[in-house]
């Protein structure tokens, strides 16, 4: 199944990227694609990530290809970006005209972005992850890409490298990584966890067709058909598990900045099974570091910053606010 799906994101600069890819080996700290060390500690694979008596295994983070097998591709989807800004001015102005101010700020250029990622599926074949199920995220090369392209996988690489510094503090609602690496043609490929494949605009997608066909209780996908109560709980669950992820990334400085249905990934779409859905964020290639130390900097980000300063922001208590705001 081929998915062509189209995340909104702000436009971004560009900056020379650092190409390096570091093999594989349990005593390196070296990182793929330059953004500093990549060991990490990855926790074993257990229902209960927050047991206090779950193990903990210290490896670096997989680097070297031959640790994983491809498998078939299952889809591409490519990015839109906002190109222009309107600006926001409050000196004289009545409450009235302030309103229509800010209502301006939602009228932007949109285009389509020159990005286009695979997803593949795939496993590890080798360490002590073997057998783990993984789903591959792969940007194009330079060439392709643009540089616009590897600044992307690298703070992509970098967030979940953030997210994940904490073995004791690890949040189910945010996608796993478990490693990366750059082939000789200047691809980025990301390995995470196979948590599944359906993502939340699917499952509307999938929900929209069911009402609007009036499937009864025999539907493969939804099972109970028109029973709202289950579809209620399920959403309710959904909603509150993509918030929790969100909430995690905020409470570590970091902002998500392409959240949509799209980027809430799902490990069941069927309704009945809303005890076992577990929803996790995903897509962290515009993913923000808002510590005050990093306000205004970052070439993914100064968008974000312009449109700050547009709203009256200018002080790096007032851009934090703003920009928390701004990714919900």
């Amino acid at each position: 199944m081929m998915l062509s799906l189209f995340h909104s994101h702000h436009a971004c600069s560009t900056s020379r990227f650092c190409r390096k890819l570091s093999s594989f080996g349990h005593g390196e700290s070296a990182s793929p694609f330059g953004v500093g060390p990549s060991k990490i500690r990855l926790k074993r694979r257990n229902p209960s990530l927050r047991s206090s008596t779950a193990a903990l295994t210290v490896m670096a983070l997989m680097t070297d290809p031959n640790y994983f097998q491809v498998g078939r591709l299952v889809g591409s989807y490519g990015f839109m970006n906002i190109t222009s800004y309107s600006s926001f001015q409050t000196e004289g102005m009545t409450t009235y005209d302030r309103i229509q101010e800010v209502d301006k700020l939602r009228v932007q250029n949109v285009g389509e972005g020159q990005v286009k990622i695979r997803i593949y599926e795939g496993r590890v074949i080798q360490g002590r992850l073997q057998g783990t199920n993984v789903l591959f995220k792969v940007y194009p090369g330079r060439i392709t890409g643009g540089t616009e392209s590897d600044l992307m996988a690298a703070n992509e690489l970098g967030s979940h490298a953030s997210l994940q510094e904490d073995p004791r503090n690890i949040c189910e609602n945010i996608q796993f990584l478990l490693g990366a690496f750059e082939t000789i043609t200047g691809e980025q490929w990301l390995a995470f966890r196979n948590d599944g494949k359906f993502s939340a605009a699917d499952y509307a997608k999938f929900a929209s067709e069911n009402i609007s066909k009036g499937l009864s209780n025999s539907s493969p996908i939804f099972g109970l058909g028109q029973n709202w109560k289950a579809r209620r709980y399920f959403v309710i669950k959904l909603l509150n598990g993509a918030m929790n992820g969100l909430a995690y990334m905020h409470e570590n400085d970091r902002l998500h900045q392409s959240l949509g249905p799209s980027s809430v990934v799902m490990n069941t779409v069927i309704e009945r099974d809303e005890a076992v859905l577990v929803p996790r964020l995903r897509d962290l290639a515009f993913s923000v570091d808002i510590r005050y130390s990093a306000i205004g900097d970052g070439h993914l980000s100064q968008d974000l910053w312009h449109r700050a300063t547009s709203a009256g922001a200018f002080a790096p208590f007032e851009k934090r606010a703003f920009a928390i705001a701004d990714d919900m």
